[in-house]
């Protein structure tokens, strides 16, 4: 097997006619084609390969002694950018801009968004430039100036780090999509549990919280909650199979299917119930729920006129009547009661107790 003439690491014998003629083609090799194509190897031996040609040139000529002697360790007299220094006031690492949005022209202009600078015509705090367009640096400026000048560009640099911080959160939230439209075709392809309405409540209630958490964390935070009543619910219901006596999973099917009947007996029972009390109260007042002044009654009143078989009408005139002889009564004017002759002592008095026990006249009226 033949092998390429290597130099020496510590270089204490010189290359022999063979070697020096191997350096000279691979120099060669690297002015006319690129380090580790065919060509270079085909020039500097028949039976050498790319990747043996690359490496050897690596480790001999910038790895080996020539190369430590040519390539220093640091390179001096070398250019310091001054202007952006990375985490400085004013850097351009402070806001570091998202790939443009992905919308056409028209949502472009209708959002005034600008793609290739992922601006929008009217940004968060759109005046914020004002406190640096005037700024400038004079030979003559004290201490406070200087001191002046610093702290409105830390104030610039505040306002534009929010500025980034609201974008990359109406990024994270699709609240473009969200406005164009475009998210509700989304929703419809990605199948999705059902949210109920406690849930969406409990959402708006949280929506404030969307400034401090990823999309990702907020969704999973309302998985978890999700995941928490399900689970709360299970343990209530093993609780109850506990309680009821039941110790392993098969038998609460029976369970189950026996309170389901019970539950829907009672259903069934209530319903009946609430139909007949309707139909009682419904014929309770047949005899005068035609007549004239019905609408004008009370529940408490129906009852009263419908138990003394009186009608609307005539119960109205006795309390007008009543009612205004008590309060010409209380005024000292003299007045003489002139009841109707239909009304009797019993139902004069029961009509007394029962404006009384309503407050519309005082006791010692009655």
């Amino acid at each position: 097997m033949s092998r390429m003439a290597r130099l020496p690491a510590g270089g204490r014998r010189p290359l022999d006619r063979q070697g020096r003629a191997v350096a000279v083609r691979c120099h060669r090799a690297v002015r006319l084609w690129q380090l580790g194509t065919e060509d270079m190897a085909a020039h500097v031996g028949p039976s050498r390969t790319p990747q043996e040609v690359m490496e050897h040139y690596v480790t001999m000529y910038i790895h080996g002694n020539l190369g430590k002697a040519c390539i220093p360790d640091s390179i001096p007299n070398r250019v310091t950018d001054h202007t952006c220094p990375t985490g400085g006031p004013l850097s351009p690492s402070l806001t570091t801009p998202l790939p443009p949005l992905d919308i056409s022209l028209t949502e472009q202009q209708q959002l005034g968004y600008m793609p290739l600078r992922d601006d929008y015509e009217i940004e968060y705090d759109q005046d914020a430039e004002k406190l640096i367009s005037a700024l400038s640096v004079n030979y003559d400026d004290e201490d406070v100036d200087i001191d002046m000048k610093r702290a409105h560009v830390d104030m610039y640099v505040r306002k534009l780090r929010e500025r980034q911080r609201r974008k990359n959160i109406a990024r994270d939230y699709s609240l473009v999509p969200a406005f164009l439209g475009k998210d509700k075709k989304d929703k419809e392809n990605t199948p999705k549990r059902k949210i109920t309405k406690e849930e969406k409540e409990q959402r708006s209630r949280l929506k404030s919280l969307c400034q401090f958490m990823a999309n990702k964390e907020f969704e999973d935070f309302f998985e978890n909650m999700h995941k928490e009543r399900v689970l709360r619910a299970k343990v209530r219901e093993l609780q109850r199979y506990r309680r009821n006596g039941i110790m392993r999973l098969d038998e609460s099917v029976e369970y189950e299917a026996a309170r389901h009947k019970r539950e829907k007996r009672k259903e069934n029972k209530s319903v009946v119930t609430s139909k007949r009390g309707k139909e009682n109260k419904d014929g309770e007042f047949a005899a005068i729920e035609n007549l004239p002044g019905f609408e004008l009654l009370s529940d408490r009143e129906k009852v009263l006129c419908s138990s003394m078989n009186l009608s609307p009408a005539r119960y109205l005139t006795v309390k007008t009547i009543i009612i205004k002889d008590h309060l010409q009564k209380r005024q000292g004017i003299p007045s003489k009661s002139r009841l109707p002759s239909y009304l009797d002592k019993v139902l004069k008095k029961r009509i007394l107790t029962f404006l009384t026990e309503s407050g519309w006249i005082s006791r010692d009226a009655a």
